[in-house]
């Protein structure tokens, strides 16, 4: 009798144990899966459209409204200005009206910008996008030694050479595949010296089918990603250019021409001499290159960029141009 007391209670026990593991593993796995789920979900998490279509009458304002408050000692940031009313227009910026921006800057007289948006669903969601597309382009920055503050982002064609806006961001393209065009053409005639918008770092040179000669060029903050294709046959690039090169904003990098359109190196396969400038945001690498590509339309920002024109100087011995001045920016790697 004593013997099946023992006996019952090491079954009682083992039992229990059985329980207990089984009780830990779900707990653990459901904790791991949990885990994973979370890590998975926070993978994920990370902005994947923008539709950029402020036109360039509230780039303008925002802008002088920006410098304005600067120069007074002020602080009013144009991509805070522009993400309320983007907020409130619901990304559609065929509302804007310029009285709009008027009175959201009386308000901010006695408010706060985030007083003042902290009811807007979407103003997180826009300000992150803004920024994206604009960060990096105005700010203090140095002309040949001297302190200025602006626009420090400079128009892709340099000063004093002529070139024609072509406004067909989204227009159709056939050649290797039907698909749409996501960049904005710079009409100019060959050998027009190209301009480095930002400062950034070149992670792509060479050839493409598509876009030809072409160079790729990543903002410090690595969520702009610059694209200057349909360069000149034979010397498309600025001397020295490289992969992994750091240029500044201003710098010549490269010179329009019209090849592409050929599986064949070197090739003018296009009609027209222009600059192909599209410009990528990239919110997370995976989005560097495939089907999840987010590309905007940066027509209204060339107009704005136009205000400020890199000039530059062509050495006669080399046939090659180079900023006439130094700019330096605050922006680092």
């Amino acid at each position: 009798m004593f013997y099946h007391i023992i006996k019952m209670k090491k079954l009682f026990a083992f039992l229990l144990f059985i329980v207990a593991a089984a009780a830990a593993a779900i707990l653990y796995y459901s904790g791991s899966v949990t885990a994973a789920a979370q890590a998975q979900e926070k993978k994920s998490d990370y902005i994947k459209y923008v539709e950029f279509n402020v036109p360039y009458a509230a780039l303008q304002k925002s802008l002088q409204i920006d410098i304005s408050a600067h120069d007074q000692g002020k602080k009013q940031s144009w991509i805070e200005l522009l993400t309320y009313l983007a907020a409130k227009y619901g990304g559609n910026f065929a509302s804007y009206k310029s009285n709009d921006m008027d009175v959201l800057v009386s308000k901010l007289k006695t408010q706060s910008i985030a007083d003042l948006s902290k009811d807007m669903k979407y103003y997180n969601y826009y300000y992150k996008a803004y920024s994206a597309v604009l960060g990096g382009l105005v700010g203090s920055y140095k002309v040949n030694g001297e302190e200025k503050y602006g626009l420090m982002g400079f128009s892709p064609i340099a000063k004093t050479f002529p070139y024609e806006d072509y406004d067909d961001f989204g227009a159709s393209r056939t050649y290797g595949y039907k698909r749409q065009h996501l960049g904005h053409d710079m009409i100019a005639a060959t050998g027009t010296p190209v301009i480095a918008v930002e400062s950034g770092v070149v992670e792509a040179l060479g050839w493409n089918q598509y876009g030809g000669w072409r160079i790729g060029i990543r903002s410090f903050d690595k969520q702009r990603y610059y694209y200057y294709a349909h360069l000149r046959q034979n010397r498309p690039y600025a001397q020295g250019l490289a992969v992994g090169q750091t240029v500044t904003a201003g710098d010549v990098i490269g010179y329009v021409g019209h090849t592409g359109y050929s599986t064949k190196e070197n090739v003018n396969n296009i009609k027209v001499s222009h600059l192909h400038f599209g410009l990528q945001l990239i919110f997370d690498e995976s989005q560097k290159e495939g089907t999840n590509e987010i590309w905007v339309d940066v027509y209204p920002l060339t107009m704005l960029l136009h205000k400020n024109q890199s000039e530059v100087n062509r050495d006669d011995s080399t046939k090659e141009y180079h900023s006439k001045n130094k700019v330096e920016t605050n922006l680092t790697q």
